[in-house]
């Protein structure tokens, strides 16, 4: 019913965007921990499986050998379909046996493309292709693009409802987090709220306490002189 493409960038940030035919996809499928790593639950969703992956993760255990640990305790396994990603970049999936055709998954260098209910094997390879042509692009862009290039070779077969991206960086609270939970469009929607984002909360978000500045920045005018530097950053990348 979803399919979802995790990824690290080269800035060592972790990603997860994903959509589906299915109510706020984002509220249960998408999972990530700076530093740490990311992952997406769905078919039959199991959320139980986020917590104990990222922090398998966290010890330094093995993409592969966590999907075995979690699928192998699971009595639903067969419904699950599950892909994460480690903080060196390496990804693994599992696709149960009693997944919905089309299902399948695919790893490539720093991410992983997972679905099921899908259309065809096409979705999943344009996801992959799109996302390793758009490098340039920055980080959340190139998850947006990529979706995008899924769906337009057919995505979900049920058709849209819902979308989301989640990014974190440095810190232990997420820098993007941007659901669409019920829309005619979901994916053109969560690119015009990921547009509107960069209007003042993402400059912002980098006056928040952090791990580098505890207290933040809580002088007003500073944060506003950021906000136009941000943009005047951006506007001079765009020319």
């Amino acid at each position: 019913m979803t399919w979802s493409l995790i990824a690290r960038d080269s800035s060592g940030a972790f990603g997860v965007a994903v959509a589906s035919k299915f109510f706020a996809v984002g509220a249960l499928c998408p999972h990530a921990r700076s530093g740490v790593g990311a992952l997406a639950t769905q078919a039959l969703v199991n959320p139980l499986y986020a917590a104990p992956a990222l922090d398998g993760l966290a010890f330094g255990q093995s993409p592969d050998y966590i999907i075995k640990r979690l699928t192998s305790a699971d009595e639903g396994r067969d419904h699950r379909q599950l892909h994460l990603i480690g903080a060196n970049g390496q990804a693994a999936g599992y696709t149960g046996s009693a997944c919905i055709d089309w299902c399948g998954h695919r790893a490539g260098a720093g991410y992983s493309v997972a679905g099921n209910m899908l259309a065809g094997p096409q979705v999943i390879e344009a996801t992959a292709l799109a996302y390793e042509a758009n490098a340039e692009l920055p980080f959340a862009e190139r998850l947006i693009a990529a979706l995008a290039a899924g769906e337009a070779a057919g995505g979900d077969k049920r058709g849209k409802q819902a979308a989301a991206l989640l990014v974190f960086t440095t810190e232990d609270y997420c820098a993007l987090d941007i659901r669409v939970d019920d829309h005619a469009e979901p994916l053109q929607e969560l690119r015009r709220l990921y547009d509107k984002s960069l209007e003042r909360y993402q400059p912002f978000s980098t006056c928040l306490p952090s791990r580098r500045s505890p207290a933040g920045v809580t002088d007003r005018a500073v944060i506003e002189a950021e906000i136009t530097r941000f943009h005047a950053l951006r506007s001079g990348a765009a020319e």
